[in-house]
């Protein structure tokens, strides 16, 4: 596992773990498995679907009846980030915080590590 001891990867807000808890409760989701692949604009987007397993060499977080895991690959780049749920008249969806985030597109959906 990467990061500090006693130190969860990820962080989830209160609306953030609600919307995960209601979406794992009435699906019969295991949780949500966050990633990393290569694409967009800025060479990088983030990967979330809900699984019903845990792979072994996941970063597992568990906050407020909510559980998400790492992806492997990803817990590097993903260490220290915030993770929200924002609703407006557009849109909904999962924003992330990230602080080892150097540059994202103008969409928001691409990000690029220094």
């Amino acid at each position: 596992m990467f990061g500090i001891p006693g130190k969860q990867a990820v962080t989830l807000t209160p609306k953030a773990a609600s919307q995960v808890a209601k979406l794992m409760t009435s699906a019969g989701h295991a949780g949500l498995r966050i990633g990393i692949k290569k694409g967009g604009c800025a060479g990088m987007e983030y990967t979330m679907e809900y699984v019903e397993t845990t792979d072994p060499n996941d970063e597992v977080v568990e906050q407020d009846g909510a559980r998400v895991m790492i992806a492997p690959m990803a817990q590097m780049f993903l260490f220290g980030t915030e993770i929200d749920y924002e609703t407006s008249l557009l849109e909904s969806g999962f924003k992330f915080r990230n602080p080892n985030v150097t540059e994202a597109c103008g969409c928001g959906e691409s990000i690029k590590f220094g």
